[in-house]
């Protein structure tokens, strides 16, 4: 019975606070010495400097460790014993403790995360479940990741507590993941569309919330943009000849899933190309007298307009005065170009 994890579990040390509590501190190692039950017994807590709290009971008759307390034994006297000792890390955890949404630490950081970049805090919404966090698109209500406390027995043949994230991905991307260590089919999601990843440090921050951030992307609202396409630099004519997916700089706020039509410049001055974003933000180094490079995006082709009259005195009618750069385009817009 590990009484310390289930009352410090979705907690977090404040250090500062330990001392003016009563530890006292040597060699990065916070120990308190705390006598109680008539003196009979002695607790001593050890907090090192990473945030982990060990603790033991010592019978001070026989100066030995009472570990009856962590048995099923459940006679009075070790109840009580347990129960005075849980009331002395309850006070611990109320006055040295803040509190966390998630057990794990790199839980609570990818939920930090999330909140300094979307702005979301987990929504729990289950009774069942009360430690089920969702997260969602405030614009659209659609989910994009929710964290999951579960035994490892149902993804794996470990067990134990662990913490998952589903998030949504691409199909082909869920089963070339499905090969690495650390994902696994998507635990009460559809496992075509969502993937379960752990949350156990197995796999680097930087690796899962790069997985979030698409699986945002993908259910956020997709945005429209025109991109000029200059035909003296780049065979953008000849460049779906043979393949329906191509790389282009990006030089904006491009979003997996948003729509991008190619405008090609002089002799042909319109859009001729109505393409989505399928991978964004892929570095790429380059540069020459004409353009430079150091991220990238990948377009797939969805439909060919040559042979639309979307050209710029058209398109100067809708309102754009100049096509010099990428320009996101208005809903009013984008309805003239279906």
């Amino acid at each position: 019975m590990n009484i310390e994890n289930e009352i410090f579990k979705r907690t977090n040390v404040n250090f500062n606070l330990l001392e003016k509590y009563g530890f006292k501190k040597k060699n990065n190692i916070y120990t308190l010495e705390k006598i109680f039950l008539n003196n009979d017994f002695k607790a001593i807590i050890n907090i090192d400097d990473k945030g982990n709290l060990c603790g033991k009971v010592i019978d001070l008759q026989d100066n030995e460790e009472y570990t009856n307390i962590r048995t099923d034994m459940a006679g009075e006297f070790v109840n009580n014993v347990r129960e005075a000792y849980k009331a002395i890390l309850i006070d611990i955890k109320n006055h040295c403790y803040e509190s966390n949404y998630f057990i794990s630490n790199q839980a609570n950081r990818i939920s930090r995360y999330i909140k300094e970049k979307y702005n979301d805090d987990p929504e729990f919404l289950w009774e069942k479940f009360p430690q089920y966090g969702v997260f969602r698109n405030k614009n659209n209500n659609k989910w994009y990741s929710i964290i999951m406390n579960l035994d490892l027995s149902k993804l794996d043949n470990g067990n134990g507590e662990v913490e998952i994230i589903n998030v949504k991905l691409d199909e082909d991307k869920i089963q070339n993941l499905l090969k690495e260590k650390g994902f696994y089919e998507a635990y009460h999601m559809k496992k075509s569309d969502w993937v379960s990843i752990l949350l156990n440090d197995t796999l680097d921050d930087a690796e899962i919330i790069s997985l979030l951030d698409e699986s945002y992307n993908l259910i956020s609202e997709p945005k429209e943009w025109i991109v000029p396409a200059n035909p003296k630099y780049y065979d953008i004519i000849n460049c779906f000849n043979d393949v329906d997916e191509i790389i282009w700089k990006q030089s904006s706020d491009v979003n997996i899933n948003d729509i991008v039509y190619l405008y090609v410049s002089d002799p042909y001055s319109k859009i001729m190309y109505k393409c989505r974003a399928i991978e964004v933000n892929i570095p790429y180094e380059y540069k020459d007298k004409n353009v430079s490079m150091n991220h990238v995006m990948k377009i797939k082709l969805l439909k060919r307009l040559d042979n639309k009259n979307y050209t710029f005195k058209y398109l100067n009618k809708l309102g754009i005065k100049a096509i010099r750069g990428p320009r996101k385009i208005t809903k009013e817009i984008s309805e003239k170009l279906k």
